[in-house]
């Protein structure tokens, strides 16, 4: 049935796949060019189609693993649609609007894009996911949705940003949108917005602008969303068209007077250094200005301190480690700068280009093992 102007009936939803037009009876064939199709990425797309057209009410998803081992979770199809109605409704996405699918099918962003081009009727075309989504792309796109490390990227290509500058609407999820990109922003004439969400709210609960003339510091929920504040500070999430029950998340947040909120960091990432309680994302702002390569920041058990913060650092960053201490420490709070550093080959990101910071705690604590530091 038609909920508004969307199409929630699943035995009347046409998706149009790089001018393919599918539907449920077509759900054969979405199997068969999900096995011979040679572009993976349109693979993955027909392969989720197949299941979505299928008689069962869920679907399966996969959480990022930013903060531990991903995890598979079955879904409902009708939340799915709920949360998709909310971003087309906000973005003003309609009929005929062409969105760009540019990343791993695996995780919900990707999953929730084709979604929403079922309910919307948008026309899909696909990418396969990668640090230059619009690298080969031609002709119209009104729509698209990227990662951080996708945006950077195409920021600063100066070929793929005027495709960028002709998109009308961005969103940007799957980790925080750097203080640099946002200057890159300022001036562009698409409207691009933050996205707050998780797999558990089917994507996104809430948007902030990162430029134009609503531009804000704090993310809005959507309608429908309640907020409140746990024992420990993190946000708790009431959104009963897309979570059964009330969702308690790790992100310490600050609740504004005018229902906005802004995002402190992880309850998982705060690190108690001899007393100091430090959170990680905080840090991490404070030396982006000065640290031009990637890094993360993690910590490994100390005998003295009890947790010591460690600067995880990409090899090529040319300053020698004892003068980086010394800035670092003239530039940080007293006892804020960590006590180690250590370089890697690649600094540990999941699927979706999130800092992978498990992945990242682990390396740094075998390495300073063989150092002899830990």
């Amino acid at each position: 049935m038609l909920y508004g102007m969307w199409q929630t009936d699943i035995d009347r939803q046409v998706i149009e796949v790089e001018g393919l037009r599918m539907e449920r009876a077509d759900r054969p064939e979405c199997f068969e060019r999900a096995r011979t199709e040679p572009d993976e990425a349109l693979r993955a797309v027909y392969a989720f189609l197949a299941e979505w057209f299928s008689d069962s009410p869920f679907v399966e998803v996969q959480t990022s693993g930013s903060t531990g081992v991903p995890k598979r979770m079955q879904v409902e199809k009708k939340r799915m649609m709920r949360s998709a109605i909310r971003t087309c409704e906000f973005l003003e996405l309609r009929s005929g609007v062409t969105a760009l699918l540019c990343m791993d099918l695996k995780y919900i962003g990707a999953k929730m894009m084709v979604v929403r081009a079922l309910v919307a009727g948008l026309r899909l075309r696909v990418r396969r996911a990668s640090g230059h989504p619009l690298a080969d792309v031609e002709g119209r796109v009104d729509f698209l949705s990227v990662v951080p490390m996708q945006l950077y990227q195409t920021l600063t290509c100066a070929e793929e940003k005027k495709r960028l500058e002709r998109v009308r609407c961005v969103i940007v999820g799957g980790g925080a949108v750097d203080e640099d990109q946002r200057k890159l922003l300022a001036d562009l004439p698409c409207r691009v917005y933050s996205t707050y969400g998780m797999t558990e709210t089917l994507s996104h609960i809430a948007l902030h602008p990162l430029n134009g003339p609503e531009v804000s510091v704090g993310y809005r929920p959507f309608k429908g969303v309640g907020l409140s504040l746990s024992s420990r500070g993190t946000l708790v999430i009431h959104a009963p068209e897309v979570c059964a029950s009330d969702l308690e998340t790790n992100d310490v947040v600050r609740l504004h007077a005018d229902g906005t909120f802004t995002i402190v960091g992880r309850a998982d990432n705060t690190v108690n250094s001899g007393g100091i309680k430090m959170q990680i994302e905080e840090e991490e702002q404070r030396i982006k200005s000065f640290i031009s390569v990637p890094f993360a920041l993690t910590s490994v058990p100390d005998v003295r301190l009890g947790e010591a913060l460690v600067l995880v650092l990409y090899e090529d960053y040319p300053t020698d480690d004892a003068v980086l201490d010394d800035i670092l420490k003239s530039a940080l709070p007293r006892y804020h700068a960590p006590r180690h550093i250590v370089r890697v080959t690649a600094v540990p990101t999941t699927g979706n280009g999130k800092i992978n910071r498990k992945a990242c705690r682990e390396l740094a604590l075998n390495l300073l093992l063989r150092k002899g530091e830990a």
